[in-house]
This record gives C-alpha cells, structure tokens and sequence, in this order.
C-alpha cells in the first residue's frame, strides 16, 4: 500500500461518516413527523456502506427502517385514528446520539490518520532534501 492511497482511504473514510451524519440529522429532525409526502410517519433511516477493492470504504444505499412503528394516546393529534392512536416515527434519540457520536469520532481519527500520512511524507521530503 503506498502512502498516497492511505489519503485516499481516509478521504473515502471521511465521505463516509459525513453521509452518515447527515442522515442522523434528517432522523433527529424528523423525530415527530407523524406525516411525510409518501404518506404514513416517518421511518428511521440508516446508511449502507461496502468495501471498495483499494481498502476504502463507500456508501451504498440509505435503508429504512421495516419494523413496527410505535402507537401512541394522542386523541387530539391530526394524525389519530379512530382509537385516539398516532402512529409515531421509530427514533430513538438515545440511539441517534450515540450514532452521531460514533460517525463523529470516527470521522476524527480518519482526519488523525490523514493528518499522520501527511507529516510522514512531509518528512520523508525534508530527509530527501538535506
């Protein structure tokens, strides 16, 4: 592996985890949105990543989420059914923090390991020169 392609590895790891920050914050923001344009509540949504062949990483796809959404009492919600049930968005903010914090750190160390590569070639040049 040359040290050029480490830049790349980390630029693609860098990608990554601004995507997934992104849709952690479309998740948080649409904590209670009960309706969306495609009808029904908001679902959770998380992203897909794959490997590439040079040891990057890309991401894929964005899934929702498939599971049972949450029923709430909310007699007085626009959204309730006959019974006095909204049915709510499947976030956790619990979980979303802990995603956000997650995608943070590791987009960090990928900026750490960039910023590494860089002063190893940095000072591969300064012995070259003197």
């Amino acid at each position: 592996m040359s040290t050029f392609s480490t830049l790349g590895i980390s630029a693609s790891g860098l990608t990554a985890q601004r995507a997934r920050m992104d849709v952690i914050s479309k998740n948080i923001a649409n904590a209670q949105t009960t309706r969306t344009p495609a009808g029904g509540p908001y679902r959770r949504q998380h992203v897909m990543f794959a490997t590439r062949r040079d040891g990057g990483v890309e991401v894929v796809g964005v899934q929702e989420s498939q599971g049972e959404l949450p029923r709430v009492p909310n007699a007085g919600h626009p959204d309730a059914d006959a019974d006095g049930m909204v049915t709510m968005p499947d976030i956790d903010m619990v979980i979303e923090m802990v995603d956000m914090i997650s995608a943070t750190r590791t987009y960090e160390a990928n900026i750490a390991a960039m910023n590494a590569t860089k002063s190893m070639i940095s000072r591969a040049l300064d012995l070259a020169r003197g």
